[in-house]
């Protein structure tokens, strides 16, 4: 699930959208009020649509190493609080 929160917050419970994105812009919450899948969000800025726009056109190049020690910290910071 992708969408605009408001004109300010973008949320998305797609991980490896959520991961990526976090390389370039903090997530700024995560929303853990449904049990079966958080809602990772976002400040919504042209950055920030942009790079949704080449994640799903596959255009974003990254390292496995980065990507994978990202994923490590992302999810690190999601089960942190349970």
């Amino acid at each position: 699930m992708n969408q605009q929160l408001n004109e300010h917050y973008y949320q998305t419970s797609d991980l490896s959208l959520a991961t990526t994105l976090s390389l370039w812009c903090p997530i700024e919450d995560i929303d853990r009020s449904n049990p079966r899948k958080a809602l990772f969000i976002f400040q919504n800025t042209k950055e920030l649509q942009k790079l949704v726009d080449e994640y799903y056109r596959n255009e974003i190049k990254v390292s496995p190493q980065v990507y994978f020690n990202q994923l490590r910290v992302v999810k690190a910071r999601l089960y942190a609080n349970e």
